[in-house]
């Protein structure tokens, strides 16, 4: 705008007036034009928001693609109007043409320079106005003029060129930049992503995907965050009673809204800033600082237990109760603290259900011996320090002996005689069953090998074996591999198991149902007291049911018991197999016992478990006295 006022000016001041300010009007019209677009929004760019993305894109594009459009033929109009210099100096013949020449020369190059993203608007605007002056230029004729226009030409040329490869380049840069900026943009989305994944997997790592509450690695590790030695601290062991039930009942999609509906029912009792986990299967655990205003823990677990205790809307035929098991300390780690708790719910289980128990020294007694035990048991076996007793079993009212029963003894060094349940599940516990089940069968076949010697050789001689043990070790393999070897026969040997043994579990009825064909003889102990099925006893061929000493103990004064004991007398001559009373302690008991019609009992009233050797002096005895009796009574039989 300022080279066309000075370009009015020259032509005005060489006598082209109304030719130079006619230009001036038309060149500014037109320049204004151009401003007025260049300050212009693009056409319609508001109004695709609402538009879907790949459709509010090609809007777009077309938008600015007429917007260019507008752009280069304005300045195709702005070239035209230059176009008309040659009107301000006789066709480029008069003296002033120099400066006409360099000032469009100049604005020429200057639109190259200028319009180096968009090649279409300088070469719209300097195609004009160079062509002009080289068709002046070649009209005027003569020889300088001529080199001079082809000059122009060239230049024209140039300029094209030029800035059709200024455009190429700032494509290609813009080309490069966008890449760039995409994938920046894409290696930010991905860090996003990554960051996202890397808190999600950290929150699945440390959280129980069914009840969303800490798992029992993310729950050792906030108790472990918030212990201090200094105030003490609550933790608390919960395991659902009945739970079973509902899995076995109404299957385990049942059983996991169970679980997710007790999860909810202890997060909104308790506060935030208390640790609440699932460790796994039906055991919770929360844990929490003792100096807040939660109270005893003692009201804190009978208030937990009766909130889980509610029944169950989608389940009203299922009831679902809690143990707890309670450890309050200080200065201990959360490790012990669980192993303090566990000993605790242990307890409380024992004693029934919904109910809970506080770790106290009787546990911590208990405890303390469970691991001395744990410890010492692999060299007490390693070293024979274990024994096996042997309790009689007899019938015709303690006159005639049928055998005995291998009982498991252990005097430990520090606690003295250690019960033998507890011996068998601390060897489960650290992988001994088998050489423990190993050691109890040696003694029996040597005490069965002891009695044929002595010309008794009816008799038999039972070992218990556990549920754990019949789980864990091949014991038909075990036993009757052993008797080959000894040759003693499989009659001689009676295994005893418990009803819980009779249960479904994998390979444990094989294993029974192999020993029963070889021809040793299956018990069941503790009759009475778990869940034998009668398709269980008549699957596996069992010889004789030792009914419980709980129902035995007390029996002349219980109808109740009468009853049962009665009826499980009828069952085993229908079923075929014997009926034993174990736990006779008392003359009255035996009597008792008599009229009810039994034979086989075993109890404190005809013998205490003893050692080997006192077993086979106790034979003598028994021997001696009924020959004795056989002598002042004949009409007795004698065995």
């Amino acid at each position: 705008m300022i080279l066309g006022f000075t370009i009015t000016l020259v032509a005005v001041h060489s006598g082209h007036v109304a030719d130079g300010l006619a230009w001036l009007l038309l060149s500014t019209i037109v320049n204004a034009s151009r401003i007025i677009l260049c300050r212009a929004d693009l056409p319609g760019s508001g109004g695709y928001r609402e538009e879907p993305p790949r459709r509010r894109s090609g809007l777009i594009a077309r938008s600015i693609g007429g917007h260019l459009r507008l752009h280069w033929l304005l300045a195709l109009v702005s070239g035209g109007v230059w176009a008309l210099i040659p009107l301000l100096c006789d066709g480029y013949t008069a003296p002033e043409t120099i400066f006409y020449l360099v000032v469009v020369c100049g604005i020429t190059a200057g639109a190259v320079t200028h319009g180096f993203a968009y090649a279409s608007i300088p070469i719209c605007f300097i195609t004009p106005p160079l062509l002009s002056v080289a068709g002046c230029l070649f009209y005027a004729g003569g020889f300088e003029r001529t080199c001079l226009a082809a000059t122009v030409v060239l230049y024209l040329v140039a300029l094209v060129r030029a800035a059709k490869e200024s455009e190429a380049m700032v494509r290609d840069a813009s080309r490069l930049k966008h890449e760039a900026t995409a994938m920046a943009g894409s290696i930010e989305v991905a860090r996003a992503r990554a960051d996202r994944s890397a808190q999600e997997m950290g929150h699945r790592a440390v959280h129980d995907g069914l009840t969303g509450l800490l798992n029992r690695s993310g729950f050792l590790e906030q108790a472990r965050a918030r212990i201090s030695s200094a105030s003490p601290f609550c933790l608390m062991l919960f395991d659902l009673d009945g739970f079973k039930s509902v899995n076995d009942a109404l299957g385990h999609t049942a059983g996991d809204s169970v679980l997710a509906e007790v999860a909810r029912r202890l997060r909104s009792c308790l506060n935030d800033d208390i640790v609440v986990g699932r460790l796994g299967g039906d055991e919770f655990a929360i844990f929490y600082g003792c100096s807040g205003d939660m109270g005893p823990p003692s009201s804190l677990a009978s208030e937990l237990i009766a909130t889980i205790a509610i029944p169950f809307t989608a389940f009203e035929a299922v009831r679902v109760g809690t143990s707890v098991g309670i450890c309050v300390a200080s200065g201990l780690d959360i490790s012990e603290m669980l192993v303090r708790a566990d000993a605790a719910l242990y307890a409380a289980k024992n004693k029934g259900r919904n109910r809970y128990v506080i770790f106290d020294d009787d546990l911590r007694s208990a405890l303390e011996m469970r691991r001395d035990v744990e410890r010492d048991l692999a060299r007490a076996l390693g070293h024979d320090a274990l024994e096996v007793w042997y309790q009689p079993i007899v019938s015709n009212g303690g006159r005639t002996l049928r055998g005995f029963e291998a009982l498991l003894r252990w005097k430990h060094p520090r606690h003295g005689w250690i019960p033998p349940a507890e011996l068998v599940n601390l060897a489960a516990l650290t992988g001994l069953s088998e050489p423990l089940m190993r050691f109890v069968l040696k003694d029996a076949c040597g005490m069965i090998q002891t009695l044929r010697v002595l010309g008794l050789a009816d008799l038999r001689i039972a070992m218990n074996v556990s549920p754990r043990e019949l789980a864990q070790v091949p014991v038909d393999e075990v036993v009757l591999a052993k008797l080959r070897r000894l040759d003693i026969p499989p009659s001689n040997l009676e295994i005893e198991i418990t009803e819980e043994a009779t249960a479904n579990r994998p390979g444990v009825r094989e294993r029974l149902s192999a020993l029963s064909a070889a021809g040793v003889h299956i018990t069941i102990d503790d009759f009475g007291v778990g869940y034998s099925s009668l398709g269980s006893l008549q699957t596996l061929r069992v010889d004789r049911v030792k009914v419980d000493r709980s129902f035995v103990s007390g029996i002349s004064d219980s109808k109740s018991a009468q009853i049962l004991l009665r009826a499980v007398l009828n069952l085993g001559s229908v079923m075929g197999f014997e009926a034993l009373a174990e736990g006779v302690e008392t003359a009255e008991e035996l009597e008792t016992l008599k009229e009810l019609g039994y034979q086989a009992m075993q109890g404190y009233h005809f013998a205490r478990p003893m050692p080997p050797r006192e077993a086979i002096a106790w034979i003598h005895t028994f021997q001696s006295r009924l020959a004795a009796e056989a002598v002042l009574h004949p009409g007795h039989p004698v065995r």
